[in-house]
């Protein structure tokens, strides 16, 4: 029996994943008709037939006071709008369209802003002998540049990091149930901003995203309700995908002497490094798909209507696609058909923002020191998120040496 709130996984859950994904590659949650998908093959199955497997998010894991999975549904009995990542085509094709173009045109623009908010933050709150990267930096840098890309105001970043982070802890399963009511309500708070700010943007459209989608409404192509939850979602998810990978880079360089010395005299392998950190502790540790007919996965009946969590972490270290998977390998062939940024119409918009933030992040950590470790206690310098959805870290304290 695979338990998928053990607090076991929180700190390591691969070796329990690699059992699950041997035995029982399709599982079904005790209780629930939640089954989550762990081999590279029967993820890429399931992400082949989007017709059968909705993007839908219409319920989610949720862990009882006795640590037992339940169910909550998500779409109000069908009625909440399904929007970008959680859409299926052709709507989600008018959704990603509409952002895609204006993320494309933006990311060299960007570049410059992202080495200034590196070094903002670095002078803020690296400039002694260590810092938090995870709270000061990892979490921080992200939200600062989706605003930016957006055209939120710079001053609103630190409600809208708080927003974002509350509002995705309900994905992750493990919130207790006196902060569910906490959760919603950030969901709701940053709802409300959002479509303050673009019903402003609809009378002065900004040279922006919001700018953009605001065009789109006026054009008859978006309604301002599905704009304003596109927003919603880029904030949510802008900012934990690249903290997870920022957190994960440095602490595997941390941990890991040589591999500091090798990128600092070969900053080329930052990049292949950067796949390798999203392939072993993929930021976002699964997607949902929901079952829209009866069929059968790996020989495993599902029912219609059921719910499947497409296990990326699990997938992107399956010995049956990469060799040797637990291993960090700067010379891996193929290593960016990775899961990390999910697959197919559903690719993260935000992947090469992410690339940009991460690399020039990272570079600034091995350029600015001799050598880094984490701060001591050692045992007490790193800890992650509990979460099924995503793999961030909460905490990882760094000694800095210059």
């Amino acid at each position: 029996m695979f338990d998928v709130f053990d607090p076991a996984l929180v700190a390591d859950p691969y070796p329990a994943l690699a059992r699950l994904r041997s035995c029982s590659p399709v599982y079904r949650v005790p209780g629930t008709d939640v089954h989550l998908v762990s081999s590279w093959e029967l993820v890429q199955e399931v992400l082949a037939a989007p017709q059968t497997y909705s993007s839908h998010l219409c319920s989610v894991l949720l862990r009882r006071p006795d640590g037992s999975a339940s169910v909550l549904p998500m779409d109000g009995g069908g009625t909440v709008e399904q929007v970008l990542a959680t859409a299926d085509d052709p709507t989600h094709r008018i959704h990603r369209t509409a952002v895609l173009g204006t993320i494309g045109r933006r990311i060299r623009a960007l570049e410059s802003s992202v080495v200034g908010q590196v070094d903002r933050l670095w002078s803020a709150y690296f400039s002694g002998e260590g810092g938090d990267w995870a709270v000061d930096l990892a979490d921080r840098l992200p939200l600062a540049l989706v605003a930016e890309l957006i055209g939120l105001a710079p001053e609103d970043v630190p409600d809208l990091l708080r927003w974002a982070y509350d509002s995705t802890e309900m994905l992750g399963g493990w919130v207790d149930e006196t902060r569910l009511d906490a959760t919603i309500g950030a969901s709701f708070a940053l709802h409300a901003y959002l479509a303050d700010r673009f019903d402003a943007a609809l009378d002065r459209p900004g040279d922006d995203l919001m700018g953009e989608l605001a065009l789109a409404v006026q054009l008859d192509e978006l309604e301002v309700g599905t704009a304003v939850l596109v927003l919603l979602q880029l904030v949510g998810a802008g900012g934990e995908s690249t903290a997870g990978l920022l957190g994960t880079a440095a602490h595997r360089l941390a941990t890991d002497r040589c591999l500091q010395n090798r990128l600092r005299a070969e900053p080329d392998l930052i990049d292949p490094f950067l796949d390798e950190c999203l392939r072993l502790e993929s930021p976002f540790r699964g997607h949902y798909r929901h079952v829209g007919a009866d069929t059968a996965l790996g020989g495993v009946d599902l029912p219609a209507g059921s719910t499947l969590l497409l296990l990326w972490g699990a997938a992107n270290r399956d010995p049956a696609h990469f060799e040797d998977p637990d291993v960090l390998d700067l010379g891996r062939d193929g290593v960016r058909q990775h899961l990390a940024f999910g697959r197919g119409i559903h690719f993260c918009v935000g992947s090469a923002l992410a690339r940009l933030e991460a690399t020039v992040a990272i570079h600034a950590l091995l350029t600015r020191t001799s050598s880094f470790r984490l701060d001591s206690p050692e045992d007490e310098a790193a800890a992650w998120v509990p979460s099924i959805f995503v793999r961030r870290h909460s905490r990882l304290r760094l000694a800095l040496d210059r």
